[in-house]
């Protein structure tokens, strides 16, 4: 057993001492799992589940823990369990394939007699993760200033943390090639040319800001991650002055944003804003809107009715990934837009769920390939394991549909 950071992961490192609760986290998987084509093996040699030798395997090795981890928070108990070593993957299973089956039944796994009672063991979010000014800072610190060389092993050389947009007859695409496509899509829908005066919410590494400079357009980029705007200001000197001069990086808050632009992008970062300050967030981008403009963002959504019912409990990707996050719906997005703008609604989507699905399964691979590297800036096994585990939780989602991505074009009506 590899041995657990108490330190940094306490968490993980005690076991929940919960027996009652392991037994009826016993009970209700196993029949969940027996409709399910996998199989869950013991070290004794029982297996539950309905799938055959070829099946994905799911290896318990601490039964004891694992149902403990289950039965103390099943939303997050789960993925502790992984990072504890609790559970693994049989040697011939992707982590992915094992958790796509899981996914796609995910709404019915638990009976509905106790998933009526789900607002009775479901945590809230924390009020410490609240997206206010100060803490928007304080949760886009604990991912995005993780270390910039930590992503450099994995990410593509845009260093594009978001969805790609993959040409489907071009298996062998490299990734670099859709992130750059998925970049003038955002571009091509906020009709970003020559001259046009550009407001990107959430500057990433710098990708876009550089991309929409090579079109002749003045760019203005914020962000609050002092991590990501060293290494972006790097990247705009190296792409040279001709591109750095028309790029003004600043770090501030979206809040606090002023000016007037033709275009307002912005890519995966809605998911960080939180529904309490969604109004704040589509109300600045009106007001920051020219006459005329266009708005292009990239979002990750699910179905309304899961929005629903989960936007106010804590999962382990709030816990463990992005403290303070939320996905949105697209009817909430289209709300918002009703309630707290001059008109502005969206004209035009794309889903980009599958790509997504696919750029993760990449991102994977080249993080596991890349751990040595990885290793070197001092991450250890336990963040290995959770990182690994959130990147094929999220290949599982996008895969079967449970969520998405969008490309949404917004404008004003006529």
């Amino acid at each position: 057993m590899t041995q657990i950071a108490a330190d940094r992961w306490p968490g993980i490192v005690r076991t929940p001492k919960t027996p009652l609760k392991a037994r009826l986290a016993s009970w209700i998987l196993r029949p969940a799992v027996n409709r399910i084509a996998v199989r869950l093996t013991f070290p004794d040699g029982d297996s539950w589940g309905s799938g055959g030798p070829d099946a994905p395997e799911m290896k318990l090795v601490r039964p004891q823990s694992f149902f403990a981890r289950l039965g103390a928070d099943t939303k997050i108990g789960f993925g502790e369990a992984y990072m504890a070593g609790d559970w693994t993957t049989g040697d011939d299973t992707d982590l992915a394939e094992l958790l796509t089956p899981f996914a796609e039944r995910i709404t019915q796994l638990v009976p509905p007699t106790l998933q009526r009672a789900r607002v009775l063991v479901d945590k809230r979010l924390p009020h410490a993760t609240r997206n206010s000014v100060a803490g928007s800072r304080k949760n886009i610190e604990a991912h995005y200033n993780l270390s910039n060389d930590m992503f450099a092993t994995f990410l593509d050389p845009t260093m594009s943390y978001s969805a790609a947009w993959f040409d489907d007859s071009t298996p062998d695409e490299s990734l670099e090639t859709a992130q750059l496509r998925k970049i003038d899509g955002i571009l091509d829908a906020a009709n970003v040319t020559e001259g046009t005066r550009v407001l990107e919410i959430g500057s990433g590494w710098g990708a876009l800001a550089v991309r929409a400079a090579e079109r002749g357009a003045q760019v203005t980029t914020i962000t609050i991650s002092t991590e990501q705007a060293a290494l972006a200001r790097e990247r705009f000197a190296a792409a040279g002055p001709e591109i750095a001069d028309r790029i003004d990086l600043q770090l501030v808050d979206y809040r606090d944003a002023t000016g007037e632009y033709d275009a307002i992008v912005s890519v995966e970062m809605i998911e960080a804003v939180g529904e309490e300050y969604w109004p704040t967030y589509f109300a600045k981008i009106d007001e920051l809107l020219a006459p005329g403009g266009a708005v292009a963002i990239q979002a990750i959504t699910m179905a309304h009715h899961r929005y629903l019912t989960t936007r106010n409990s804590y999962g382990w990707i709030q816990k463990y990934i992005f403290p303070g996050g939320l996905i949105p719906s697209l009817e909430a997005i289209d709300e918002n837009l009703a309630e707290h703008t001059r008109g502005l609604k969206v004209t035009g989507s794309h889903s980009l769920g599958q790509d997504y699905a696919r750029t993760l399964r990449m991102w994977r691979d080249r993080f596991n390939a890349s751990w040595s590297g990885v290793q070197e800036h001092g991450f250890d096994e336990t963040f290995r394991r959770m990182w690994e585990f959130y990147l094929a939780y999220c290949e599982a989602g996008f895969s079967t549909g449970y969520i998405d991505v969008y490309q949404l074009r917004m404008e004003r009506a006529a």
